[in-house]
């Protein structure tokens, strides 16, 4: 093939690819290769657009062999990160071809998928490892005594039910991640199914001497109601459990104009504490938490909010979380009318 030949073979590829010359100098790119790697590359040595020594050893290595040969390569643009996988192969003729991949993506979730699977049996092995220690002692040193068995007996009790909750919790967020391509269809009355929410919780505000307040007129959204009440039973919850003791925690119903159209924006207001800005970003994430020892002693497992932002894209709507510390936290949950 001629130069011009392979130039409109390179023009023709979907991916970024550039071809050099066994005297060391870039003969052409395509126009996605130019974006990539900048202008001005074409005729000059391929070290001053690839500053990636694995590749630079690929491309010398290629023979007419046309065996090709793969190298990775990171690259900075805006501020983030991008992972490339390189296929180097030599065509004849002194030329090698070079076709870049992007794997950010696939690097990205294959990080996340390591992570989770840390982070589950992290929380796993900590009350596997209390209840396999508790039976250990019940079976020796405990056995003839009935208030250390009673004592912990109660603690097993409190970390199977901690082991179950997780459980619970991660088949629960599978299933929203399923389904979230999917949007839910049934006339849900919203006032109505908060009204439900803060009847469930009543015994707990009781338990911290909060107070419960809703407002806002009766609407009625497409959606899922038992995902929609997992939804603002966690968050109703969450203020009453992590608010001040005494508190109101306040829930309103609220019109929003958005670019999408008419929604309605639920809101669940505390006056605790209050978040430091820094974790804002991230509470949505699993199994992070702000304060980890405080989550775990109040039953949480760190899967909540991450569960709520999955049911909440699911519905096409969104989270917003805004606090400051002193001065409580609120958590709005908008969801289009149509």
């Amino acid at each position: 093939m001629t130069d011009s030949e392979y130039s409109r073979l390179l023009s023709g590829l979907p991916l970024p690819a550039m071809l050099v010359r066994n005297d060391e100098r870039v003969v052409d790119c395509n126009r996605l290769c130019t974006g990539l790697l900048g202008e001005g590359i074409v005729g000059r040595h391929p070290a001053i657009a690839v500053r990636a020594p694995a590749v630079l050893e690929a491309i010398a290595a290629a023979g007419p062999d046309r065996q090709p040969r793969e190298a990775r390569m990171s690259l900075r643009r805006d501020g983030q990160e991008q992972v490339f996988q390189v296929t180097v192969s030599g065509q004849g003729a002194g030329l090698v071809l070079c076709v870049f991949k992007d794997i950010s993506a696939e690097e990205m979730a294959g990080a996340m998928r390591r992570d989770f699977v840390a982070n589950v049996s992290h929380e796993l092995r900590t009350p596997l490892t209390a209840l396999m220690g508790f039976i250990e002692t019940l079976k020796h040193a405990a056995r003839d005594d009935p208030k250390a068995r009673d004592m912990f007996l109660g603690i097993m009790e409190a970390e199977a039910g901690r082991m179950n909750r997780l459980v619970r919790d991660l088949l629960q967020l599978s299933r929203v991640e399923a389904e979230e391509r999917v949007r839910p269809r049934e006339a849900v009355e919203l006032r109505g199914l908060l009204e439900g929410v803060i009847s469930s919780l009543r015994g707990v505000a009781e338990r911290t001497g909060d107070r419960v307040e809703l407002t806002g007129a009766a609407v009625t959204v497409p959606g899922d109601a038992d995902q929609l009440t997992q939804v603002f039973t966690n968050l109703v919850e969450n203020a009453l459990k992590y608010g001040a003791a005494g508190q109101v925690v306040r829930v309103s119903l609220s019109a929003e104009e958005t670019v999408r159209g008419p929604a309605v924006r639920v809101e669940v207001a505390d006056e605790g504490e209050g978040i430091d800005p820094v974790h804002l970003p991230r509470l949505t994430e699993r199994f992070y938490r702000v304060d980890t020892h405080r989550s775990r002693e109040m039953g949480g497992t760190g899967l909540g909010l991450a569960i709520v932002k999955h049911i909440v894209s699911r519905h096409r709507g969104w989270l917003r979380i805004e606090s400051e510390k002193g001065r409580g936290s609120r958590f709005q949950v908008v969801l289009p009318l149509g």
